[in-house]
C-alpha cells in the first residue's frame, strides 16, 4: 500500500498542544481504524488496528505518543475492529464490525470497558455485545455512541451507499442486539457525534458529510464537511470542546489533522461559544488544517482519489483474502 500513501498523503505537522496536528509515535500502530477523544483525558484519542489482539491504544496529541494500552479479556478474537467510541457512560466501545467479504459473518461483536481513570497499561475484563441487523449481514466501519442518550448506532458500509443502523435503547450482552435501519448515508469509514449530540459527522475516503442530529434521534438536514486528503481515511472525531474535528488515517506514522469548526464548512454545525462555520464545506476538496495549508483543488483531488481508492480496496481485499 506504500504507493498509494505517497500519493495522497500530507506532510507532517509538528504538534504543539492538545487536540493539535499529530502523527502517530507508536510503531504498533499501522492500521487505526477508528478515532475517538476521551471524556476524562483531555487532549487524548483512543485508537486501534482492524487486524490485531483485543487492545486499543490511548494517545497524546501533543506528542503523538502512547500513553496507555488496554488490553481487553472476557472477548473472543477479533475479526475485524473497525470503530471505537467513549459513550456518556464513560465507557469506550469498540466495535469489531468489519466484513470485507459482504456478508459472510452472520453476527459482528461490539466490546466495551469502563475508560480508565488512571491512563497507563492495564488489562481489563470487557463486555462483548452480540450484533446482528434487521435486514442482513453487511460490511460496516463506522460506529457512534451518542453522548446523551448512550444509544449505539452503526453505519454500513458500501460502494452504492449505506444504511444507519440503531441498537436497541440498551444493549445485552446475554442475547442477541439486532440493530434496525433507521436512514440511508454515502460510503462511511468512520463517524462521529458532537459532544452536545446535536450533529452527527460521517467521513469517506475522500470526502465528509454533517447531519443535523433530530430530537427523536433521526437525520436531518445534511451539507458537506471539509475533510482532508489522506492516504487511507479512517477516522474522524470531534475534539472533547466541540471546537473542532480530528481527521486520522492508516499507515506507520500516521497523520491526525485538526480541522476547526469555523473552516469545516456548514455540515459540521457551528463552533460552542460562537464561530460561524463557513459557507464553503467543499468535502474532500481541501486539506483544511487551519495552519496555514493551500488547498487542493477538488477536481485534482478527485481524479487522484478514485485512482487511488481502486488500487487501496484490490490490495486490501487481495491482502484479507490471502490471509
Amino acid at each position: 500500500m506504500a504507493p498509494v500513501l505517497a500519493l495522497a498523503a500530507a506532510a507532517p505537522a509538528a504538534a504543539d498542544g492538545p487536540d493539535s496536528n499529530f502523527s502517530f509515535q507508536d510503531d504498533r500502530i499501522t492500521e487505526s481504524s477508528g478515532l475517538a477523544a476521551s471524556r476524562a483525558h483531555p487532549g487524548i484519542y483512543w485508537t486501534h488496528n482492524d487486524q490485531d489482539r483485543p487492545r486499543v491504544f490511548a494517545v497524546d496529541s501533543r506528542t503523538g505518543k502512547t500513553v496507555a494500552t488496554v488490553t481487553m479479556t472476557g472477548v473472543g478474537t477479533p475479526r475485524d475492529m473497525e470503530a471505537i467510541s467513549v459513550g456518556s457512560d464513560g465507557r469506550v466501545y469498540v466495535g469489531d464490525i468489519g466484513d470485507n467479504r459482504n456478508g459472510t459473518w452472520k453476527h459482528v461483536w461490539i466490546y466495551s470497558f469502563p475508560e480508565p481513570a488512571q491512563l497507563g497499561n492495564t488489562t481489563v475484563r470487557a463486555t462483548q455485545y452480540t450484533v446482528k441487523y434487521e435486514d442482513g449481514p453487511r460490511d460496516a466501519e463506522a460506529l457512534m455512541v451518542h453522548p446523551k442518550t448512550g444509544r449505539v448506532y452503526i453505519a454500513s458500509k458500501n460502494e452504492d451507499g449505506g444504511g444507519l443502523y440503531e441498537a436497541p435503547a440498551k444493549l445485552s450482552s446475554s442475547g442477541t442486539n439486532v440493530f434496525r435501519r433507521i436512514g440511508e448515508v454515502p460510503w462511511v469509514t468512520d463517524g462521529s457525534f458532537s459532544p452536545d449530540g446535536k450533529r452527527l459527522v460521517l467521513r469517506s475516503y475522500f470526502s465528509a458529510r454533517g447531519y443535523e442530529w433530530k430530537p427523536e434521534g433521526r437525520l436531518g438536514s445534511d451539507d458537506r464537511v471539509k475533510a482532508p486528503i489522506q492516504g487511507q481515511s479512517e477516522g474522524v472525531s470531534y475534539t472533547a470542546d466541540g471546537r473542532a474535528l480530528m481527521f486520522s488515517s492508516e499507515g506507520a506514522g500516521a497523520e491526525v489533522r485538526r480541522v476547526d469548526l469555523k473552516d469545516a464548512g456548514k455540515g459540521a454545525g457551528p463552533a460552542p461559544g460562537g464561530g460561524k462555520a463557513s459557507s464553503d464545506g467543499g468535502g474532500g476538496g481541501g486539506t483544511a488544517s487551519g495552519d496555514g495549508d493551500s488547498s487542493v483543488d477538488l477536481t485534482t483531488a478527485v481524479v487522484v482519489g478514485a485512482g487511488a481508492l481502486a488500487v487501496l480496496l484490490l490490495l486490501k481485499r487481495l491482502f484479507r483474502r490471502g490471509a
